[in-house]
């Protein structure tokens, strides 16, 4: 993590192990840079040097969160943009430090970095009389160019305009609060293993550990203060996972809907969890039920992260790298009982924890993600028992991927009844809840829910090759 002002110098630091801020300037500037270019900031993260790593993350995703402000003051500062690793390294520095409260850094000490990191970078020497200038520049006008960025609604909300517009039209009355939210930095929340152990014992276990935490639903724990896992108590025994909170939610809906009880040795669910990784809705699955689960992934490596999943919690589901569009590459044609679908979306929803999300996206990604749940949804539903249930559910606050994806199925298949669950959960902070009805009371991300009941009498086709 990058250390709070108080603990913030130059480039010698206040501790003499930590990476110097300039080198962590530059590479965050990278990460920057990579998003900017149309590479997700996980893979440019993940070609840091690790002992740069958690420092870059934070300084990136703090500036991803600000780099449509930062944008718009660059603009203002030089209307023609410099080559592209100086434009990144100066966004990147104009959004760590154009709101002093919330800068990493002292500001004064973020723009002496920012240029040494410049004078120091083959890719930006050139330019470092340019970003100084620029910087130095900013520092003596701040208030007057902030003040000028400020009808721009792309710098005062920091997302593309054409979401601000699609988020208008699909949520009027809290529109404002989901992108404020996305802005904000989340809490890490826990799963508890209702197999292990129960919430209120747990939260007394972190209180022993002076770990300050709240709870949230069922089975949720957000902690005050990110940990690293393995300080966890309990978590490397498989007490907890984590898991933010509107996320678990669905294997409680989808094994309550097939009226399992908590735990069960006899006539075990047979469930099916598409688009399964990285786990942890299978491993939830597991926990409240004793089920046949096949985890289902169309990623090998990420299968992979199944099973480490599982390992670590001591559980066990089949687990198949395969697409789950083509039942005939995989099924063994008995029906499941329980299909949970979390279908590839535009992860609107989780824009907090993921700042790059609403740079990479493009508007014309929500149809052909959303043509690609509705073929989802056709190649799965007929795998169904009939009184069985599908959870249909996305990480996405856009109604296309969501409400608009169950109706419409619903309307196209006569054996399929929309059950009661959440619908559209809008993501949320702990300063301030958005009021909407079906919310958690807590900290959580965006998400939608569709419970589809199949009747009776809509049976399942017979495996074709």
């Amino acid at each position: 993590m990058v250390p709070s002002k108080a603990g913030a110098t130059d480039a010698g630091g206040a501790n003499p192990s930590a990476p110097p801020l300039w080198r962590l300037l530059q590479a965050a500037a990278g990460v920057v840079a990579a998003v900017v270019d149309g590479e997700s900031a996980t893979a440019a993260i993940a070609r840091v040097e690790g002992p740069l790593r958690p420092g870059t993350q934070a300084l990136a995703f703090h500036a991803l969160r600000q780099l449509g402000r930062a944008q718009a003051l660059r603009h203002l500062l030089a209307r023609r943009a410099p080559p592209a690793p100086a434009d990144a390294l100066l966004c990147t520095a104009l959004a760590l430090c154009w709101r002093d409260s919330e800068a990493p850094y002292e500001v004064f000490t973020l723009v002496d970095q920012a240029v040494e990191a410049a004078k120091r970078g083959a890719a930006t020497r050139a330019q470092s009389n340019f970003i100084n200038a620029c910087l130095r520049r900013f520092l003596r006008e701040r208030d007057a160019l902030v003040a000028a960025t400020e009808q721009d609604p792309v710098a005062h909300w920091n997302h593309p305009r054409w979401w601000i517009a699609r988020l208008k039209l699909d949520h009027p009355q809290q529109w404002q609060e989901i992108l404020q939210a996305n802005n904000t930095q989340p809490p890490m929340t826990l799963r508890v293993n209702s197999r292990r152990t129960a919430l209120a014992p747990y939260l007394a276990r972190l209180e022993q550990a002076g770990i300050g935490a709240t709870a949230i639903g069922e089975y949720g724990v957000v902690l005050n203060r990110p940990t690293p896992v393995h300080e966890i108590p309990g978590f490397d025994a498989g007490d907890v996972s984590v898991q933010d909170a509107a996320a678990q939610l669905a294997a409680p809906l989808l094994i309550r809907s097939l009226g399992a009880p908590r735990v069960s040795g006899e006539h075990p669910l047979r469930i099916l969890d598409a688009c399964a990784a990285p786990g942890g809705k299978t491993a939830h699955l597991l926990e409240l039920a004793d089920a046949e689960v096949t985890a289902l992934d169309i990623d090998p490596v990420r299968c992979q992260r199944i099973d480490d999943t599982l390992r670590r919690l001591g559980l066990h589901a089949r687990v198949v790298a395969a697409d789950a569009g083509q039942p005939s590459q995989w099924w063994d044609g008995e029906p499941f009982d329980g299909i949970l679908l979390d279908a590839p979306c535009t992860a609107s929803g989780i824009v907090r924890r993921h700042p790059d999300v609403r740079w990479l996206r493009r508007e014309s990604d929500i149809a052909q993600l959303a043509a690609l749940q509705g073929r989802l949804l056709d190649a799965l539903w007929p795998l169904l028992k009939p009184g069985g249930c599908l959870l249909y559910c996305t990480c996405s606050v856009f109604r296309a991927e969501g409400e608009a994806q169950a109706q419409t199925f619903v309307a196209n298949n006569t054996g399929a009844v929309l059950r009661a669950a959440p619908g559209h959960l809008v993501p949320q902070t702990r300063a301030k809840h958005n009021g909407v009805q079906d919310n958690l009371e807590g900290d959580h991300d965006g998400f939608y829910y569709a419970l589809l009941g199949k009747g009776a009498g809509d049976g399942a086709p017979a495996l074709r090759a």
